[in-house]
């Protein structure tokens, strides 16, 4: 069986120890250095990615288990930053270090692929398992909402 991974839309082989976690494959072997390291411990989500169109804590997943899956980073999210999360999040002036902000789209757009119309309560639940060192939770959740209100309309 072949050991490869889509990533981003690409097939790329895994010739690396499998037990590496995803998040050091990306960033050290594919230069995709979008999603960040936080913690380690998937505590706090700023190492997210999307695995077969789910959000995942790319420093707990071993290369392993994404053998034969579709992985999403930031930089795959659009090309051109085009995403209503990313055009939401630059509107909202969201990124102040900017650190968690990958996780936090990523983890905002799982969570809009499974709730399109949230209410704010919604986001909030939604959206506190990612934690921003900036404290720019307000602007985050306005974000979200504003970009669920522009899918919406397409």
């Amino acid at each position: 069986m072949s050991k490869t991974t889509n990533i981003n839309g690409k097939e790329i082989s895994i010739d690396v120890d499998e037990s590496m976690p995803l998040l050091w494959f990306l960033r050290d072997e594919l230069e995709l250095t979008g999603t960040k390291y936080g913690c380690g411990i998937g505590s706090c989500a700023a190492c997210t990615v999307h695995m077969n169109g789910q959000a995942i804590r790319s420093c707990l997943t071993p290369v392993s288990s994404v053998i034969g899956k579709k992985i999403t980073t930031i930089e795959g999210l659009s090309e051109d930053g085009s995403h209503p999360l990313q055009k939401a999040w630059l509107a909202n002036n969201v990124p102040q270090c900017g650190y968690c902000q990958a996780g936090q789209i990523m983890g905002a757009a799982d969570f809009l692929s499974k709730n399109p119309s949230p209410k704010e309560q919604d986001v909030e639940a939604a959206m506190s398992a990612h934690i921003c060192r900036c404290g720019t939770y307000q602007r985050i959740k306005k974000a979200v909402l504003d970009a669920a209100a522009e899918m919406q309309e397409a």
